[in-house]
């Protein structure tokens, strides 16, 4: 049966480790959240965990046995699945009394929720059989939240049998796929990150359950996190012509956010959403006309008007009224909240030790940095007990990581087999090959640098779970990496999920920075820092460089010009404040054009 959640935010995927059990902890209040399936191994952890604290006989699915990355993620999907049955019973059985399961899911839902409405009638009625009524109203309404699945496409490395030849469909993300597709998920939806894959796009017509069942019912939807409305239409469209719908674009900030970072080009979160907003039905209907004959064409139900298209947006979303501009102005249907989750013990999985560091966290504890070996930056927290072990190899001459699990390898500088950047054996080989290129000194240890900076998030990204449950996962590898976005130094205290959703809701503020800029204004400043590295970085420009800097800039100050006019007609509690801010970014932009662009363009 198809159902829609009762809020109107959703957690997205967070690393590997931090959201891999969100579902089973807030699915059963109606929360929307994304788990990332990539890692195997530790969901296989998982799934041993979660089959003792479910009283279940567990059968390990061994590296041995065919299929088994696909098997391990079904299972553990289709576990979960049955962990949030289970917990949604048991809130539907309990009673409507203070303190009760049942009564935290209604009085977490926002105010302005029908669902809301009716639980408040509830409350306020004195006659007994009117309540009794209500009651069962209620429970017939109560809904468990979607469990959606990430996919990193980018993330897709082949891998081969015992013959050492190339299994046919067996790469990462496609086995993650094929996983996810025959789990008994129902009313979920499948999130591809990271840009267009082809050859998994084209994977998925091969699983009818992305077909939908009537007018926009589908058992498991497809949603695409995107960074602005041309890779929208670009992704929609192919994926339209094979007879795929896409239900959600979810709009990511390109710089504010946690995880590895894409940059647009210069493209603020305020005039893409304008874009989204102004196109939407264009975008529909662009999409319908493409998809319509396909599925005809293929003997499929057909339908006389588009599904419907939501329109999702995360990415450094801090308080209540920022949420609430990006649904009323913007119209979007929905908002994601990451990195404050990662102080929310009831929803995400943190161990204690990064938790404290995640709450003693300042403003530039969280950098942009060069440590993924996927060679696009990414956000990170300085002090972790990864970047330590990073740094103590490097200073015992034993720098990179050993690659267990093999998931980001792609580098054949030295091989004929990819090898991870982050890798020891990597390292070694391109620190060996640098002292002998005569390079400057500058110019080395700039190299060496960038060399010695990469990291294995493979390990660091998943290790949070193992520690926190005490479960192993490998051996005497226990460092732990984690990337929040930078609205994370705004937040500093462990909440609960009740907290969590007061704040979201504007009942409750537990913001400990007061002076933080509003959302817009912190993805701004990023951009013009992110501009400013890129043409220190480069010291010698090409024509196409001075080109992108200036497009990149200009878009800067049209973005500037946008939240001007546009937010003149809505109301800031800061206003004042805001202005000045886009005063003083525009006077910051206009004097590096002036000081640095023109005197290379007339050079």
């Amino acid at each position: 049966m198809q159902t829609t959640s009762p809020h109107t935010f959703h957690i997205p995927v967070m690393g590997i480790a931090y959201t891999i059990d969100t579902p089973i902890k807030v699915a059963c209040y109606g929360i929307n959240s994304a788990i990332s399936v990539i890692e195997d191994n530790i969901l296989e952890v998982m799934r041993k965990y979660y089959y003792q604290q479910n009283n279940e006989p567990y059968v390990a699915i061994t590296t041995k046995e065919e299929d088994y990355r696909a098997r391990r993620i079904t299972d553990y999907l289709n576990l979960m699945q049955r962990i949030v049955t289970s917990k949604m019973e048991k809130l539907k059985a309990s009673t409507f009394e203070a303190g009760s399961d049942l009564v935290k899911y209604f009085e977490m839902l926002p105010d302005t929720s029908l669902l809301k409405e009716k639980y408040h009638e509830w409350l306020f009625t004195p006659n007994p059989e009117k309540k009794g009524l209500l009651e069962k109203l209620l429970l017939k309404l109560v809904v468990p939240g979607a469990v959606e699945v990430n996919i990193m496409t980018k993330v897709d490395k082949e891998n081969l049998d015992k013959n050492k030849d190339i299994i046919e469909n067996g790469s990462d993300a496609l086995t993650a796929l094929k996983g996810y597709a025959k789990s008994n998920l129902t009313n979920s939806s499948l999130i591809f990150s990271a840009g267009m894959n082809p050859r998994l796009y084209n994977y998925m017509e091969s699983f009818s359950d992305f077909d939908a069942y009537g007018w926009g019912c589908f058992h498991k939807k497809v949603v695409i996190k995107v960074s602005d409305y041309r890779s929208a239409l670009i992704q929609g469209k192919y994926l339209a012509k094979k007879g795929i719908w896409v239900s959600e674009f979810r709009i990511e900030s390109g710089l504010n956010c946690g995880g590895h970072v894409f940059a647009t080009q210069g493209l603020l979160m305020g005039p893409i959403l304008q874009k989204f907003k102004d196109k939407k039905q264009e975008l529909q209907d662009s999409l319908f006309e493409l998809y319509k004959p396909v599925i005809i064409a293929k003997g499929k139900p057909s339908f006389s008007q588009p599904h419907p298209i939501k329109i999702t947006v995360q990415g450094g979303i801090g308080t209540n009224e920022e949420d609430s501009l990006l649904r009323e102005f913007y119209e979007v249907d929905g908002t994601g909240w990451g990195t404050p989750f990662l102080l929310c013990p009831e929803a995400t999985t943190v161990d204690e030790n990064t938790l404290e560091l995640l709450c003693q966290s300042k403003e530039n504890d969280v950098v942009r940095s060069k440590a993924s070996p996927l060679g696009v930056q990414f956000n990170y927290l300085r002090g972790t007990t990864a970047e330590k072990e990073r740094l103590d190899r490097i200073a015992k001459d034993k720098p990179g990581s050993p690659c267990t699990e093999k998931l980001l390898v792609s580098n054949t500088e030295f091989t004929k087999e990819p090898i991870c950047t982050a890798s020891s054996k990597y390292q070694k080989l391109k620190l060996k090959q640098l002292e002998t290129l005569n390079l400057s000194k500058e110019e080395l240890e700039q190299q060496r640098e960038d060399v010695l900076g990469k990291e294995c998030l493979c390990i660091g990204l998943s290790n949070a779970a193992a520690i926190s449950y005490d479960v192993p996962f490998l051996k005497k590898l226990n460092a732990v990496t984690i990337c929040p976005g930078p609205n994370i130094v705004n937040f500093s205290k462990i909440t609960s999920l009740r907290e969590m959703t007061d704040h979201i809701y504007g009942r409750k503020n537990i913001l400990q920075k007061a002076d933080r800029p509003i959302m817009f204004i912190a993805e701004l400043r990023l951009y013009i820092d992110f501009l400013k590295k890129e043409i220190n970085q480069i010291k010698h420009p090409t024509s196409r460089d001075l080109k992108n800097w200036e497009g990149f800039s200009n878009n800067l100050l049209e973005g500037i010009e946008h939240y001007r006019q546009s937010m003149s007609n809505y109301f800031l509690s800061n206003f004042i404040q805001f202005e000045k801010d886009l005063a003083e970014a525009q006077i910051e932009i206009e004097h590096l054009q002036k000081s640095q662009l023109q005197p290379l363009f007339i050079g």
